[in-house]
């Protein structure tokens, strides 16, 4: 085993990506920057009937988009290529063949039919799901139950086969689990999996010990749903390479939602998103919302799921990347599986927009604005503005509500919370107000003010009773920064031009 920490990801283009498939990808990319080590990509496309288009670029981009970009990938390449198992399947067979002849897998020839029949006949209301296991094998066509010269034939006629793992009955297999500890397992409980398919392409179980060996991986993290399938992984260690060149092994919890496992149908059904980027099935042309989309910052992003699972035994709840980097261990990762409460989400994206700079919320926030067909000015002014209303927002989204008024004016007005106290002396106060700022552009902020309250006084109006009313006037609603700053930034003949559109809708 290489002495450098490689730890990999291995994903199949199958479609959107879970937000614990990027949690996944989170602890290995903290282990390996930690460790300074190195974070490899690895497609896993060897089952085609699976693959979906888009979904392998999908995953760069959503990677990308959360900061936790590989040493080495299909994209970027790497000394153990190529990356895409599709394209290493001339490596396969020959270890495939190797266990054969060692009697430690076998040849099976059984059709679709002949494998559908027995199960219908072995399905009982105890086992619904009869497995091709140590006391079927005998009874199926494969290179155990035939004679040899039979065996011969069939591979030499080129007759469809795959190759699966002869299970050793009644034997413990231990796996020591960096988070779990020592977790062992009967081999008479796991059925005879398929290593290699008729196709020539590997299945998972056999493409993962060979990859993770070639690629001189030392750590394995993936999620507990894995741990069934760990049993095969020993052994195929053991038999190849020796179990001492294995990988250590973490089985990740579960992130779980209102019903269990945190599913696609639970976003559906409650309304949070559960794909770190919008997904579009390109057969069913259904989209899939993600946290991107929503209006989540990537730094807020990669925060929540950093503590679905782990902490670093503080209270500290907002960490940036390079905190995590330098906090995380794989030994404080929960074995229970962690709740994912999107309320909760959406605290860390509100802390993460309000600790953010203008100029870092800039691009996304000038998107926005654009989209809606806004005349977004200059970028300094922008920043000025996103300062102003960043801590009113949860999502990105937010902002449009929040800071709309800048850019356009109020369609409508809440004049219901000042019309009760509306007197035509105010009226007139406001109609003299539009003249005064109308005629002085460039005042500043405190000088309108006090301008502003002088003519209150001269009015004998309370100026209390007067902020409202043209805070309503600039924005159209009982929110915003400061009144004064509005207008300011508004400038004078726009802050009059509203005055009076609005003194004209309030009547």
């Amino acid at each position: 085993m290489s002495s450098k920490v490689r730890v990999r990801f291995a994903p199949s283009p199958t479609g959107g990506l879970h937000l614990g498939g990027v949690r996944t990808v989170l602890y290995n990319y903290l282990f390996a920057r930690h460790h300074g080590g190195e974070f490899v990509l690895r497609i896993e496309d060897t089952d085609q009937s699976r693959y979906v288009p888009g979904a392998e670029e999908y995953i760069y981009e959503t990677l990308e988009w959360c900061g936790l970009v590989p040493d080495e990938s299909p994209l970027k390449g790497g000394p153990y290529g190529p990356y895409r198992q599709s394209e290493r399947k001339p490596m396969y067979r020959p270890y495939a063949e190797r266990l054969v002849a060692a009697g430690q897998a076998y040849y099976a020839f059984d059709t679709p039919e002949e494998l559908d029949a027995m199960r219908s006949e072995l399905r009982t209301d105890a086992n619904p799901n009869p497995q091709y296991d140590g006391q079927v094998r005998a009874r199926m066509r494969n290179s155990l139950s035939l004679p040899p010269d039979e065996v011969q034939r069939l591979l030499d006629a080129g007759t469809p086969h795959v190759v699966r793992i002869k299970m050793p009955p009644g034997e413990t297999v231990t796996l020591t689990d960096m988070i779990r500890g020592d977790v062992s397992f009967d081999t008479s409980t796991v059925d005879d999996k398929v290593l290699l398919k008729a196709d020539g392409m590997p299945t998972y179980h056999l493409a993962v010990v060979v990859d993770d060996h070639l690629m001189k991986i030392t750590h394995a993290f993936r999620g507990e749903e894995w741990l069934p399938s760990a049993p095969v992984h020993i052994l195929l260690w053991r038999y190849l390479f020796g179990e001492d060149a294995m990988p250590q092994w973490a089985h990740l919890p579960l992130i779980l939602g209102p019903s269990g496992k945190l599913s696609k149908r639970d976003g559906a059904r409650y309304g949070f998103p559960v794909f770190a980027a919008n997904w579009t099935d390109p057969k069913s042309n259904e989209l899939t919302e993600g946290f991107r989309e929503r209006g989540f910052l990537p730094e807020a992003f990669v925060n929540l799921l950093a503590l679905l699972g782990w902490n670093d035994g503080t209270d500290q709840e907002l960490f940036s990347l390079e905190e995590l980097v330098e906090r995380f261990s794989i030994q404080k990762v929960h074995k229970g599986g962690a709740q994912f409460n999107f309320e909760k989400a959406q605290w860390f994206n509100h802390e993460w927009i309000k600790r953010s700079s203008p100029a870092r919320l800039l691009p996304e926030v000038k998107a926005l604005f654009q989209s809606k067909g806004w005349d977004t000015k200059d970028d300094a002014f922008l920043e000025t503005v996103i300062g102003l209303v960043k801590e009113r927002c949860t999502l990105l989204a937010d902002f449009v509500p929040q800071a709309g008024f800048f850019f356009e004016q109020p369609s409508s007005y809440d004049s219901a919370s000042f019309i009760a106290k509306w007197t035509p002396e105010k009226a007139a106060f406001f109609e003299r107000l539009a003249d005064t700022f109308g005629q002085e552009p460039d005042v500043a902020d405190a000088d309108r003010e006090a301008a502003f309250k002088s003519a209150a006084e001269a009015a004998a109006i309370k100026p209390g009773e007067l902020q409202l009313p043209l805070r309503v006037m600039l924005v159209g609603g009982k929110f915003g920064p400061p009144v004064f700053t509005i207008a300011g930034l508004l400038g004078g003949a726009e802050t009059a031009a509203r005055i009076r559109k609005a003194l004209a809708a309030i009547g």
